[in-house]
């Protein structure tokens, strides 16, 4: 069984991690057996203000598509998730068929599985990419930080404003 992230605090007088209360405690006793050792890494709180204002920026982007593209976009999360795939912070799957007839019939059939994913057909081959996850366990502050200034750089060039001023606006 593997237990979450878990709080723990250094303890000079101890000179150990110790958990930060009683229910993490047994939390990790349920967990981990006796002696077990378990590898502790430092994980860095993302600030939830920045969560807000950049989820807050995508939509007032989103909201300010110009009208050729707002038809591609019918929601603030469809931008989202394109700008995070096109920036490069996603997963693939690759499948190779048995032509190109064949790659397009499959492509058409795995499409509608997330209607977040872009499918492209290149000869016999499909691939199939999916945003990754910017939620708080999925991604640290500096993957989101720098997947968001990716992520706002694009809408804010596909707006034609600049970054700042997308999120500015947003603040306003």
């Amino acid at each position: 069984m593997t237990a979450p992230p878990l709080p723990f605090y250094w303890s000079d007088k101890a000179k150990a991690m110790v958990p930060l209360n009683e229910g993490i405690a047994r939390r990790c006793a349920k967990a981990y057996g006796d002696g077990e050792i378990v590898n502790l890494v430092h994980v860095e709180d993302r600030s939830s203000a920045s969560h807000r204002q950049y989820f807050a920026a995508v939509n007032e982007g989103w909201q300010s598509l110009p009208e050729h593209l707002a038809d591609q976009f019918p929601t603030a999360e469809h931008l989202r998730k394109w700008c995070l795939i096109r920036a490069g912070y996603s997963d693939s799957e690759t499948l190779v068929a048995s032509s190109k007839a064949e790659a397009v019939r499959l492509a058409a059939f795995i499409r509608p599985i997330d209607e977040f994913s872009i499918v492209t057909v290149q000869g016999a081959v499909v691939t199939r990419f999916t945003a990754k996850s910017q939620n708080m366990r999925a991604m640290g502050k500096a993957e989101f930080e720098a997947s968001k200034r990716a992520v706002l750089d694009k809408i804010a060039d596909m707006i034609g404003v600049s970054t700042n001023d997308l999120t500015k606006a947003e603040a306003a």
